[in-house]
């Protein structure tokens, strides 16, 4: 890929020569933590169970990509969890979860100019399906928590989909979107930030890194570096 140039402070494209037309693009699909809203979840409830330190270790590892089996960091953590309640949950998305600036700005500017919205996340449904109403996404894939008599079990829900939600799933969930819409993938924003987003935004006809980690960086078409997710509409409008 070619090098990446900098535009304005903080903000990099390659592969292209900006402006492009937001009309030009039928669906953006967004991954939720640290892409959409500003906290790795998992990190945050596992913090009630005095675990928050080794759970975002794994975190982090999986995110710059040193972890090769998504899935089974994912369970890692998700069994660390064991214990905390629901309601813990409830007090993390009220107290900790904040939209990134500029998602409600990027999510309405792309839903004014026709697009669909898709959201794509490795994390839990208990969140992702809050910020769906918030936002008013079309739809979204994401991993369910088990939880038995308001306490977590530390295991997962088998869904009607599939397994876990992992990059891969991510990259099938916008092929899949795509077709049913009957677009073509270069019509297809993909937006996000850890090594998982990578899939996605490979086969997607524009690739965002959002404050994401180096290699996404690397990869991604156009880089948010400083600033807002709104800031794509520099590039894009």
């Amino acid at each position: 890929m070619s090098i990446a140039t900098e535009i304005s402070p903080g903000l990099t494209v390659q592969g292209f020569t900006p402006p492009l037309r937001l009309s030009d693009f039928k669906l953006i699909a967004f991954d939720m933590d640290s892409t959409l809203i500003n906290i790795e979840c998992v990190d945050e409830i596992a913090d009630a169970a005095g675990r928050k330190a080794e759970v975002a270790a794994i975190t982090e590892a999986a995110m710059r990509g040193e972890i090769t089996d998504y899935k089974e960091s994912l369970r890692q953590r998700v069994a660390l969890l064991k214990g905390v309640s629901v309601a813990s949950m409830e007090q993390v998305y009220n107290e900790r979860l904040k939209l990134n600036p500029g998602a409600a700005a990027l999510v309405a500017a792309c839903k004014a100019a026709g697009m669909k919205v898709l959201l794509v996340s490795g994390g839990f449904t208990f969140f992702t399906d809050r910020i769906r109403d918030l936002l008013h996404i079309d739809a979204t894939r994401s991993n369910m928590l088990e939880a038995v008599d308001g306490v977590l079990t530390g295991r997962m829900v088998d869904q009607a989909w599939g397994d876990i939600c992992d990059g891969d799933e991510k990259r099938k969930m916008l092929l899949q979107t795509c077709a049913e819409m009957g677009i073509t993938v270069q019509q297809a924003i993909a937006m996000g930030d850890g090594a998982n987003d990578l899939p996605m935004m490979g086969v997607a006809g524009l690739s965002v890194a959002y404050h994401a980690k180096p290699a996404v960086r690397e990869k991604a078409m156009v880089a948010i570096n400083i600033g807002g997710l709104d800031r794509l509409l520099e590039v894009v409008h």
